[in-house]
């Protein structure tokens, strides 16, 4: 690698450890040496490699666990366009990894505030709640909450499908678009245990309504991924 004399030194360092990983010296889930003995190894200070090691945390390279050691990020498995009005089990399925559900609730219930109003429905009116753990090749990928007014399903309805949207299809309820919202939140102890997260693995939470052709919604889903399994990203074009 060349070396400019002007550029910072920390930034040189940076490149270094970019590069041993592109090369393969480092791999991901493997853990750094002691700072010491890296910053010998690299020929810096102890100060130079903190603040390279600084960037690439916030860069989500490396990751930090609190009493163990500095690790390189593993790269989540799956990537997922955003604006992709997506099937899990099709997502899982493009990657060659088998699709999987682990049911932890199916019934009818009574809405909470925020069902009765993404789903414009009447105060006395019920809702089908489907609670689950989706998998690919038995690993946790996704914990779906899945929300259907229940006066749009035949009575005694059961989800027969991988895939919810499918299901739905086979009722005569096609999704048309969804209006979607994502978060990222830090451990729950819930459904962090339920998904086989280490306490320092974030969540991301995709919220989406969606709507038939006549905009009328639904289905509303509450998707809690992974964040070292999964990625999004946007398409973003200048006007």
């Amino acid at each position: 690698m060349d070396i400019d004399f002007q550029t910072p030194r920390y930034v040189v360092v940076i490149e270094q450890i970019k590069e041993k990983i592109n090369n393969n010296e480092l791999e991901p889930g493997e853990r750094l040496p002691s700072e010491m003995s890296f910053a010998k190894e690299l020929g810096v200070s102890r100060n130079t490699l903190r603040e390279a090691l600084r960037i690439l945390e916030e860069e989500n390279i490396i990751i930090r666990k609190h009493g163990i050691g500095t690790f390189i990020h593993k790269k989540p498995t799956f990537s997922n366009g955003i604006e992709e009005l997506f099937s899990i089990t099709d997502m899982i399925e493009r990657e060659g990894k088998q699709p999987g559900t682990k049911v932890h609730f199916t019934g009818i219930v009574e809405p909470h505030s925020d069902d009765i109003h993404e789903l414009d429905m009447a105060d006395d009116e019920q809702v089908f709640l489907l609670k689950r753990v989706r998998t690919a090749d038995d690993v946790p990928l996704v914990y779906c909450i899945d929300k259907i007014p229940a006066s749009l399903l035949s009575k005694g309805y059961k989800l027969h499908e991988e895939s919810i949207l499918q299901s739905l299809e086979k009722t005569g309820l096609t999704v048309s678009y969804a209006d979607a919202q994502i978060k990222t939140i830090g451990y729950h102890e819930e459904i962090s245990d339920i998904m086989q997260c280490e306490k320092d693995t974030p969540l991301l939470i995709l919220r989406q309504v969606h709507y038939d052709a006549s905009d009328r919604p639904i289905l509303y889903s509450i998707n809690y991924f992974r964040s070292d399994q999964i990625t999004f990203n946007v398409l973003r074009k200048r006007l």
